[in-house]
């Protein structure tokens, strides 16, 4: 079976943020019951952002980086299933997807373990310019297509 060679940095995400999530349950557990909470008694309909100011921040990082890869994210898995579907998958197109990914990935790293705002949004902005450049090719082929 063939598919387009895009799907693979999207995959990659996807596992990355899996790891991401265990690694923010491994954390935050033990951390919980330091502080007396269990699932048992934490408050009805409480959230993981309750646990701010309760739990160390450096516990709570994974967990806001774990947000963080359910926002803009989806914006990429979106272009890249676009391009995808367009034929579109590979070339630069393909390296602005890994460039995305290891810059996320990157940022993960960074906003889980030293949190330094200036090199997190060094990151979120280089990042940004990667998914910025795979819809500018989308966009301009459309564009093409529907002009042409």
């Amino acid at each position: 079976m063939e598919y387009s060679p895009i799907l693979v940095p999207v995959v990659a995400l996807v596992a990355w943020t899996l790891v991401v999530m265990v690694w923010m349950v491994v954390t935050r557990i033990p951390a919980m019951r330091k502080a007396g909470i269990t699932l048992g008694t934490a408050r009805r309909g409480g959230r993981g952002a309750n646990l701010d100011g309760v739990l160390p921040d450096e516990v709570q990082w994974k967990s806001h980086n774990y947000m963080h890869l359910m926002e803009q994210p989806t914006i990429f898995y979106a272009i890249a299933l676009t391009l995808a579907l367009m034929g579109m998958g590979h070339g630069i197109n393909y390296w602005l997807a890994w460039g995305y990914v290891g810059l996320r990935i990157l940022h993960s790293l960074i906003q889980s373990t030293v949190n330094i705002v200036l090199y997190r949004f060094t990151i979120f902005a280089l990042a940004s310019l990667c998914l910025l450049g795979l819809t500018v090719h989308a966009g301009a082929r459309i564009l093409h297509d529907c002009l042409g």
